[in-house]
């Protein structure tokens, strides 16, 4: 069992890779209970391991929330070999405080009329697990290990991998 002081590593961790990452694959269940992904960039992680991102008030992923908060947002950097996974709970926040907290000039594409859009709002996923693998290796280093691995028949050993719990 993790005390809290190895939560707290962890959970740094993970912030750093998704901080490096940007963009997460946000999976939500449809209608008919199939997950659907789409790409989201993270705004802010929060202190409390909490991720914010913007997004407009009626999509199909606003309704598919309320419909089940459950959701899993994932983040891969290949070139790296740097990937997390996150699940949590997500809620649609019309603090327009935060908003303003967490806006940057990188969401004007998606949210023309700036943060002072009517139909903009906030989500915010509170993190209960994260797992995360990332290697510290480069790739030449990870594609020989690879290699050698299927050559002599042993298990391909590379990087860390890590479960942690945020609560």
């Amino acid at each position: 069992m993790e005390n809290s002081t190895q939560r707290n590593a962890g959970m740094e961790k993970v912030k750093d890779l998704i901080e490096s990452i940007r963009i997460g694959m946000f999976t939500t269940q449809d209608e008919q209970n199939r997950l659907v992904s789409r790409p989201m960039a993270i705004m802010q992680i929060d202190d409390n391991g909490s991720l914010w991102f913007l997004t407009k008030k009626q999509t199909p992923k606003t309704d598919q929330i309320e419909k089940d908060y459950h959701v899993n947002v994932a983040f891969a950097h290949p070139d790296k070999a740097s990937y997390v996974s996150v699940t949590g709970t997500a809620q649609e926040v019309y603090d327009r405080s935060k908003i303003d907290e967490i806006w940057s000039p990188m969401a004007k594409p998606w949210f023309p009329q700036g943060k002072e859009d009517p139909e903009l709002m906030a989500i915010r996923v509170d993190t209960d697990t994260a797992e995360y693998w990332d290697s510290t290796s480069s790739r030449m280093v990870r594609l020989f290990e690879m290699a050698r691995a299927a050559v002599t028949g042993d298990t391909y050993k590379e990087g860390e991998n890590k479960l942690v719990q945020n609560k």
